[in-house]
């Protein structure tokens, strides 16, 4: 099954030697599940020709907002809406779960003042609870018409969800390590993420999380959704 990562920004200059692009960081999340992927860096305004040149879509995280005015959004937009439409399935995560939630009638804002970042705990509709990074200010305030909130926390009411269609998103990050996460908020300590909200996010990094959980997740929801 072919994954086409649809790749909404890039890993931060100083970063990226280390730790590598954000399309890398998700084969490595989903090693071992038999997925083969191709790129498409829609930052770059360089798109797919069809919904039909991947089996199932990802949209990356990105440090851009949704509702910034970029060229490349209201295009990824319409390319959302026409995977949503085509029934192949699609992921989104982070900016992915905003840009999918905005171009299916929801509503993403700033959040004034706080961070969701480092190890975030969440509670999912059915009761369960899970641990995954974080790494946000922006958030969906309001649920696209289609979806349904999957998950939720203290900071980010509308944290994951799943929609009518073939389609699923969740804010958090399960493809950040902790060592990429340590980095980031190191070189956005102060500057970009108050300093009190970046001490105790690295204080809380040495918390196990269940990213691999949720990588089993996505990957059945892949292989369950692919269109025969």
């Amino acid at each position: 099954m072919k994954i086409g990562i649809l790749q909404t920004g890039h890993v931060p200059d100083e970063l990226a030697k280390k730790h590598g692009a954000y399309p890398e960081m998700f084969a490595e999340l989903l090693d071992g599940y038999g997925f083969q992927y191709q790129t498409w860096p829609v930052v770059d305004n360089i798109f797919p020709e069809s919904v039909n040149d991947a089996d199932g879509w990802l949209i990356t995280g990105s440090r851009h907002g949704a509702y910034e005015d970029h060229p490349w959004i209201p295009p990824l937009e319409d390319f959302i809406r026409e995977i949503y439409a085509s029934g192949v399935p699609l992921v989104g995560v982070c900016f992915g779960h905003q840009i999918m939630a905005q171009a299916l009638g929801g509503k993403v804002e700033k959040f004034g003042g706080k961070w969701g970042v480092g190890n975030q705990d969440y509670e999912y509709s059915n009761g369960d609870k899970t641990t995954l990074l974080a790494m946000h200010q922006d958030q969906v305030v309001v649920a696209p018409p289609d979806a349904t909130t999957t998950a939720t926390s203290e900071f980010c009411k509308h944290a994951g969800f799943s929609y009518k269609g073939n389609a699923m998103s969740i804010q958090p990050h399960p493809e950040f390590s902790q060592d990429f996460i340590r980095d980031l908020v190191e070189i956005r300590r102060g500057s970009v993420i108050p300093e009190d909200q970046a001490a105790a996010a690295l204080s809380d990094l040495q918390r196990e999380n269940n990213a691999k959980d949720f990588a089993a997740q996505m990957a059945e929801f892949f292989k369950q959704t692919v269109p025969a």
